[in-house]
């Protein structure tokens, strides 16, 4: 491929049809790959060939999908999980097994939260949590002998706080340990944390990647930017008995990262996507530049309308020249943040709850992020696991809700918030 902008790579980019192949890409639904010799096969499995052999570590319509990803982040590779649960995890575990510790923002994904703050830590890894506003000596003081990596999301979810990529990422690399940016809300098209010192960057693809809500997916993407060799990451730079003593920094180079975690932890755990999503996936990609441009100008239409009303206490948008995440926004995502807007209804949990009723056009569903417009309630929903206090340092009160304004006609959408308003 050439040196496309992104929204041409979009499109273009992970696959390249040959001559009378087809135009779209394909779906190769199969599980199994033949060969003519047992020693290729052999060389497949001890790493020495590359090549498909079983979907679950990589699939001819997963591959296409997975360089197209890799591309539009700028990245050396990228691995396509089930979910973007599975993203998070694999991302996290690649590089901090049993007795390794993560600093991790408190203003993350409900679901993430719980993944590191219950099913991680039994499975014998400490996470400390701190303010994604955090300052540089608060950052510090939150790292242990034993850190293996620092976990933030580029916008949070859903309180909307921009982190400071790269006040995050000084500070992990002055412990040597990476940054892994979960970059759903932002997407490529608005964000490159890269740019910004991120080492590694995750997506929930289920959300605007797919766009459509017909997928549920993640992806781990690897700069290819960290030196593994710092002494810190055995697991990278030492023998790996299960591959024969192979030594990933020495045999993969940049690409050490991403390709253990595919022949590692993919090979064992199996979080592999299908290539009928892959597929699907690869449909929402190929608009993903033109519906964020729509995204982001309907929300900031949307925030500005909720600003001036009454019945609204306060409103989140990092668009919003009153933001103050404004500035950030702005140093990080120049060109639109996202779609998602969070705000308060004056009269707590029940007046939410009865706005959100009286929308005809937006749905109450436990989505975000698809050409659809759509509200939840994040405390009782998607962060119900979390205590009181939690739910606070997450920036989620009772009466907040989340909007995901969607790529319906402006006018439509503001008439649906209005009545819902009036008649609460």
């Amino acid at each position: 491929m050439g040196n496309y902008h992104i929204d041409t790579n979009c499109i273009h980019a992970g696959y390249e049809p040959k001559n009378g192949e087809s135009r779209v890409l394909p779906i190769v639904q199969s599980t199994t790959f033949k060969y003519d010799s047992a020693q290729t096969l052999g060389e497949l499995f001890d790493l020495k060939a590359e090549g498909f052999f079983y979907t679950r570590l990589g699939n001819p319509t997963i591959d296409a999908v997975e360089k197209k990803i890799a591309v539009l982040e700028g990245g050396i590779g990228a691995l396509i999980t089930s979910s973007g649960q599975a993203a998070s995890f694999l991302s996290v575990f690649n590089i901090c097994p049993s007795g390794g510790h993560v600093v991790c923002s408190s203003a993350i994904y409900g679901g993430t939260f719980n993944l590191f703050n219950k099913t991680m830590r039994e499975m014998g890894i400490d996470f400390t949590f701190i303010a994604p506003n955090s300052t540089e000596e608060e950052i510090n003081a939150a790292f242990k002998p034993n850190t293996r990596c620092v976990f933030a999301e580029t916008l949070s979810n859903p309180s909307l706080i921009v982190t400071d990529l790269e006040l995050f990422a000084k500070a992990a690399h002055g412990h040597g340990v990476p940054l892994i940016v979960d970059n759903t809300f932002a997407t490529p098209i608005n964000c490159n944390p890269f740019k910004f010192g991120a080492d590694i960057i995750t997506h929930s693809t289920t959300k605007y990647m797919d766009g459509h809500a017909v997928q549920v997916g993640g992806v781990i993407v690897d700069s290819g930017n960290f030196d593994w060799e710092n002494g810190k990451f055995p697991e990278l730079a030492k023998p790996d008995e299960s591959y024969h003593g192979i030594i990933y920094t020495k045999q993969f180079g940049k690409a050490a990262y991403i390709v253990k975690a595919r022949t590692h932890l993919m090979r064992d755990i199996g979080a592999q996507s299908s290539p009928e999503n892959a597929f699907l996936l690869n449909l929402g990609l190929e608009t993903l530049a033109l519906r964020m441009e729509r995204h982001c100008s309907n929300a900031l239409t949307v925030a500005e309308h909720l600003e001036k009303s009454d019945k609204i206490a306060w409103v989140n948008y990092p668009g919003l020249k009153s933001s103050i995440y404004y500035p950030l926004a702005q140093k990080y995502m120049p060109n639109g943040t996202c779609g998602v807007i969070s705000f308060g209804v004056k009269g707590g949990r029940t007046a939410a709850a009865k706005f959100m009723e009286g929308l005809k056009l937006a749905s109450i569903v436990i989505h975000v992020a698809d050409l659809r417009t759509c509200v939840l309630h994040p405390a009782s929903t998607t962060h119900r696991q979390l205590t009181d206090e939690q739910l606070k340092e997450a920036g989620i009160g009772p009466e907040m809700i989340r909007m995901s304004v969607g790529i319906e006609n402006i006018k439509d959408i503001i008439e649906d918030i209005d009545n819902a308003l009036e008649n609460m």
